[in-house]
This record gives C-alpha cells, structure tokens and sequence, in this order.
C-alpha cells in the first residue's frame, strides 16, 4: 500500500517527515489539511486518539505524531536509517531530538504565528498552503475568528512570544556551539537529531524545498524581521545541513 502523509504544509513537524521519507527516497502521497477544518478526518483516522498531524497511513497502519513516524520509517524502511547504530550516539540523537521537538518547535511556532497573525495577506497563503484555492477566501472572509481561535489553541500572546523568543535564541546558541565543534549532534553521521533541528528551524530561513509562498521579507512584520536579520547566521548553520541532506 501507497504511504499516504496528513499534513499541514506549512508545518514543521510535517517537515521532519517529508524530509524523511524523501532522504530514503520513498515514494508517498500528501493529503493537505487546513487547520481546524482537519480535526474531524484526524479524529477519524486515529479513532479519536488525537488532532494533531503529521498522520502517516502506511499497509493498514495509522502512526500519529512526527517522532512515532521516524520510528517507524527506521523500523520499516532500514536501508537508511536516521538513527546511530552506536548506543551512546543513539542516546544522544534521541534526547536532542525529544529536547528539539519540545522547545524548538513550540517557540519557533508561537513566535512566527504572534508575528504574521499580525498579516492577514501574508499568513493566509501558508495556512492553506496546498489546499483548493477557495481556503484561502474563506480564511480571509473569517480570520478575525482564525486569528482569536490560534492564539487561543497555541496559546500565543505577547508574553508567550517573548519567552519563545528567549528559547529560541538560546537553542540557536547551543546548536551553533555544537556544530562548531563537531559535524553532528550525535555520532559520525547525519541523523534525525539534525534534520529535527533543521526542519524545526526552517520556517526562519525559508528554504525553496518548503511547499508553502514564502513572504518577501519586505512583506515581513518589522520586529520579526529585524530579528530574523540579527540571527541569520546561527541560522545559517542549520541553512547549510538543510541544504546538504534534504532532498528534493
């Protein structure tokens, strides 16, 4: 059976999986969801057990959660595997990867969506990115509701961005620290480790591979733009293995 991918394009979890399954060269199909109209053929496939994508649907089974989907892949598809075979590394990629996955990505989500709630003209094509054209009128017609319903969901405010921000900065700093010293988080060999940080990071340096429309940053909110530019060389660090080890 075909692998099949519920997603949200412009999410970064959805990201650490295309890229998996593209670095294995597997072939699969997308099925792009638009935020808050997804939560009933989420709850449908996994049977209530969540809403939360990426959904992977692979020869009957249903694997929810973008952690739970690279084990799979490493279980199913060992050819190239993103996990260290040596038991220190393998440690090591999976605590960096657990670490990234609860503070990179939440703070990278909270701080972007604080930032471009702010413009509706910018925001709406990323959310329904990959969707029917008409997602984005009906975005548009409601997004005084879309904008009050995820601030809500994620929590996002003013404090909440700020604190993001502190994370943020703080986990560029180790991460550039690291790869100065070594090529790798863990081990001697690109793992899930360093596509979760570069995947999780990405919508800060908006590669081309990524399936949503950019905004030009003249387009930008001011301060997120001027942040973007103070740190765009500790994200260049995780630019670079993106560009290296993410294909097409």
């Amino acid at each position: 059976m075909a692998i099949r991918l519920y997603q949200f394009a412009i999410s970064h979890y959805c990201e650490k999986i295309r890229w998996a399954l593209d670095y294995r060269n597997l072939n699969y199909e997308t099925t792009n969801l638009l935020p808050g109209q997804h939560v009933k053929a989420i709850q449908k496939l996994t049977n209530g057990a969540g809403t939360s994508v990426p959904v992977l649907e692979h020869n009957g089974e249903i694997i929810q959660g973008s952690s739970d989907i690279l084990d799979y892949l490493d279980q199913e598809f060992p050819g190239k595997p993103l996990i260290p075979t040596d038991e220190a590394a393998k440690a090591l990629a999976t605590q960096w990867e657990k670490r990234l996955d609860d503070e990179a990505g939440p703070a990278v989500r909270c701080y972007s969506y604080h930032h471009l709630l702010q413009r509706p003209k910018v925001v709406v094509p990323l959310l329904a990115a990959g969707t029917p054209f008409y997602n984005r009128i009906l975005l548009s017609l409601a997004f005084s509701r879309v904008d009050e319903v995820m601030r809500k969901w994620m929590k996002i405010n003013d404090k909440t961005a700020e604190q993001s921000r502190v994370v943020m900065e703080r986990l560029l700093t180790e991460l550039v620290e690291t790869y100065s010293r070594q090529p790798f988080l863990a081990g001697d060999s690109f793992s899930r480790a360093d596509l979760t940080a570069a995947a999780l990071f990405a919508p800060l340096f908006q590669p081309e591979a990524y399936p949503v429309p950019w905004p030009k940053p003249a387009r930008m909110p001011k301060e997120m733009r001027t942040w973007l530019n103070q740190w765009q060389p500790q994200l260049q660090v995780l630019r670079k293995i993106y560009e290296d080890y993410r294909q097409p």
